[in-house]
This record gives C-alpha cells, sequence and structure tokens, in this order.
C-alpha cells in the first residue's frame, strides 16, 4: 500500500498519497468520482498552467500578490508546461461539472511551495492554493477560458496545420494528374467526364473550405471568461485585471486574446465552443466525402473500379491472402463519425446552462479536444500513408471512358435529347457502343460521328 499523508481543506482531513502533489480537494474529487477512465484532456492541463502563469503575473502587477509569491506560482506553471508535473492530474471528466477541482490550485501551489524551500525562499506563510494561485479568479470563470485557451492552440497548432499539409498533397496530385481524363460519376452511376485533376480539386476545394469556415468560427473562442469571478460581477477581482490578463495570456500564447465585455454570457453561455465545432464537423463530413471517394476508386483491385492505386499499408484478412485494404480511408471515416456524435453532445451541453453558469464543461472539453485531436492525427495520418501514393490507373480510366453510355450526352446539340437517349438505350440493350447504335438508327453517319464525339474533349 502507497504510504499517505495527511491533507486538510475546508472541510476536514483527507490522507493523500505521499509523493502526489495535490491535496485534498483533488483527493476528495478522485474518490467520489469513480466514473469511466476519462480523465481530464492534457489540453486543458496546459491551458491552466497558461491562465494560472498570466494571472499571477496581472495580479503581482496590479499590486494585490506578493511578487515573490507570484514569481514562484509564476515557475511552477512553466514546470508543469514543460511537462515536469505529469501524473498529478488524475481527475476525471464525468465530475463536478464546473471542473472546479481540476482548477489544480493544489498541485501549482505544492510545487510552489516546494520550489520556496529549495531555493531558500522565506514566506510569510505557504502558498495556497485559493489564497493564491486562485487570487482574482473562480472556478466558474477560469474553466470556460481555460477551454477557450485550449480551443484556439488545438486549432493553430495541430488542426489547421495538418488541413494545410493535406491540402498542398492534393496541389501535388492535381499538377500530377493533368491532362488525364476520366468518367464523372453521379448517384454512383456513369456521368460525363471530368479531369482527374479537376475531381481532385474538389477534394482540395472541401479542406479549403473548412479551413477557412474554421477560422471565422474559431473568433469567439478568442473573448475570455477571466474575471468574471463566481457570477460574472467580478467579485475578489481587482479593477481592470480582465483585460490586463487577456493581454498576458495573448502575450504568452502567441494567440490574440480579449477580455469577454459580457462576463455574464461568458459564464453561462458555450455558444463559442459549440459553433466552434460545428466547423469541425464540416471538416468531418468533408474528409468523410474524400475518403470515401478515394475507396471507392481503389476498390477492386479486379472486381472494383479500380481507377487508382492506393498504399498496400498491410494484409487485409486473417483468412483471404494477399488481400489489401483501403484501411487509412476506413480509419478517417471512423474519426469523421466520432466527431459527428461529439458534436451531438456538445450541442446538447451547450443548452444546458441554468442561471449564471452552465454545468457540462468538462465533458464539452473532453469531446471538442477530441475532435481537433482526432482530425488532425487522422489527416496527417491519411496525408502520409494513402493520399502521397495515389497513383492514377490510366488505362482502367480511358476504357471506363470510351465504355460510357453518357458519352452520348455530347450528341445533344446535334440530335436532340430524346434521340440520344433511344442510342445510349439502344447500346445498353444490344451491347453495342454509342457509334454502331447511332449509326442504326440513322442520326448519324459514322463521318459524322467521329467528326463530333470527342471524348477527352467535353471536360
Amino acid at each position: 500500500m502507497a504510504e499517505m499523508r495527511v491533507e486538510r481543506d475546508s472541510m476536514g482531513e483527507m490522507l493523500v498519497p505521499s509523493d502526489a502533489l495535490w491535496g485534498a480537494q483533488t483527493q476528495r474529487s478522485l474518490e467520489n468520482f469513480p466514473i469511466g477512465t476519462e480523465t481530464m484532456p492534457v489540453e486543458i492541463i496546459a491551458a491552466f498552467g497558461i491562465l494560472k502563469k498570466a494571472a499571477a503575473q496581472a495580479n503581482i502587477e496590479l499590486g494585490v500578490l506578493d511578487p515573490t509569491v507570484g514569481s514562484l506560482i509564476s515557475d511552477a506553471c512553466d514546470e508543469l508546461l514543460a511537462g515536469a508535473l505529469d501524473g498529478n492530474f488524475p481527475l476525471k471528466v464525468w465530475q463536478t461539472g464546473s471542473g472546479t477541482q481540476s482548477n489544480m490550485n493544489e498541485v501549482v501551489a505544492a510545487r510552489a511551495n516546494q520550489l520556496a524551500e529549495e531555493r531558500a525562499v522565506a514566506l510569510e506563510r505557504p502558498i495556497h492554493p485559493n489564497d493564491h494561485v486562485n487570487r482574482s479568479q473562480s472556478s466558474n470563470d477560469t474553466f470556460p477560458t481555460a477551454m477557450h485557451i485550449a480551443a484556439v492552440l488545438a486549432l493553430s497548432e495541430r488542426v489547421l496545420p495538418a488541413a494545410r499539409a493535406l491540402i498542398t498533397e492534393l496541389e501535388r496530385l492535381e499538377r500530377e494528374n493533368e491532362g488525364i481524363v476520366k468518367s464523372g460519376r453521379t448517384h454512383l452511376q456513369d456521368a460525363v467526364p471530368i479531369a482527374f485533376s479537376q475531381e481532385i480539386s474538389g477534394w482540395r476545394g472541401l479542406i479549403e473550405a473548412a479551413v477557412d469556415d474554421i477560422l471565422l468560427a474559431a473568433e469567439p473562442l478568442r473573448l475570455l471568461a477571466l474575471g468574471g469571478t463566481a457570477v460574472g460581477t467580478g467579485l475578489n477581482a481587482p479593477p481592470a485585471f480582465d483585460a490586463l490578463v487577456a493581454s498576458k495570456i495573448e502575450a504568452l500564447t502567441g494567440e490574440f486574446f480579449l477580455t469577454d465585455p459580457n462576463k455574464f454570457h461568458a459564464l453561462t453561455g458555450k455558444d463559442a465552443m459549440a459553433f466552434s465545432h460545428g466547423a469541425l464537423k464540416v471538416l468531418a463530413a468533408n474528409l468523410m466525402k474524400i475518403a470515401n471517394d478515394v475507396r471507392w476508386l481503389a476498390s477492386g483491385p479486379r472486381l472494383g473500379l479500380g481507377e487508382i492505386r492506393i498504399p498496400e499499408n498491410e494484409p487485409g484478412s486473417s483468412i483471404m491472402p494477399g488481400k489489401v485494404n483501403p484501411t487509412q480511408c476506413e480509419a478517417l471515416t471512423m474519426v469523421a463519425v466520432q466527431v459527428m456524435g461529439n458534436d451531438a453532445a456538445i450541442g446538447f451541453a451547450a443548452s444546458q446552462g441554468n442561471f449564471e453558469l452552465n454545468v457540462f464543461m468538462p465533458v464539452i472539453a473532453y469531446n471538442w479536444l477530441q475532435s481537433a485531436r482526432l482530425l488532425a492525427d487522422a489527416m496527417e495520418s491519411f496525408r502520409v500513408r494513402c493520399a502521397s501514393g495515389i497513383v492514377a490507373d490510366r488505362a482502367k480510366m480511358a476504357a471506363n471512358l470510351h465504355n460510357s453510355l453518357m458519352l452520348v450526352t455530347c450528341l445533344n446539340p446535334y440530335i436532340g435529347y430524346d434521340n440520344a437517349a433511344k442510342v445510349a438505350k439502344k447500346a445498353y440493350a444490344e451491347g453495342t457502343d454509342l457509334r454502331s447504335a447511332c449509326v442504326a438508327l440513322g442520326y448519324l453517319t459514322e463521318e459524322q460521328f467521329d467528326e463530333v464525339f470527342h471524348p477527352e474533349e467535353m471536360i
């Protein structure tokens, strides 16, 4: 059994593992919520480290926190951000809906006190989780602030770089496949010709449009609740704390942030999280379409469309030797499904604000950040292990193109829609080509047909 120590909070004594930096409040939450395996996202923990450091700096500047104490808190936050305090944040997502115990003041305070001891810094009294680390703050304004910081950083550092890298890969594929004409398809049926590069440009456009949506939807995330404290009134926060701490967070992250001018909205409304996740859902939907296109086009290798070849990454069957499956497409589509499910959960949670607070914040944060993480990882994996290796099967594309009955569309201006339909139906029923059917029906001579029928020019 692990060695334990006694810690105290406003409710009394608690036994805490001797080697843990957390205190009584964290231990109470750990014991009171043995629910599931999902712990608070690491992105939220890092965001708390940023805002606690920024708050300490602002409190020093405003004269409400001793500079020595504030400096020790700041240094402890630096260690947190560097990963040195990993393992000290064990709390579950399924806890108090404001994430109060994940405000992590106990860990920062404990480490700051250790630093004071290591540096032989004399303190008037030990650094306190609430009185010092949480100075001018409440869980009710820090948790929504942490969510916004984490979301903005997840977009700028992970989702958008992965999306832009995939766009670049698709641009390369476009250039390399210029001049290849293939059959288009609508309703999963043959359609008029399209250039393969044009088809790829459609994929690229789907990602570009989603990126634009994400950038637009990210703007409300830059408004921070910090400074509203418990109910939005700013009780116990000094004047100008909210604007100053937002500027400190901006300096620490390199991302633009502002204090929310309406703290009552900031605490109870989670529309910024729901709105921005909607843009992630758009990206997921577009990635689903691209992945499905790729696996349809690569289907076969002999009995499917077989118009492209994709990398063969691993055996596809435990019983069928030589089988290879489009596994990167499958992984990407599963991620898309998960993101769509997360969007539903976030939407429901965002609707549940009561009076001055929404108490569904941990589940919103967990699902939002999972979506961002999965999308970024899946796009990168798909780019490296699938998209980069897409190769057009020119012979199969040409064969399918010239076997398509929808090439008859180019005859509309010469023989009319109804007659062209008769040509297509005759060719299909008799298993002949369009040329033979058109000539047999007497609509065009062989010479006239050859003069107007040029599939490669129909794009």
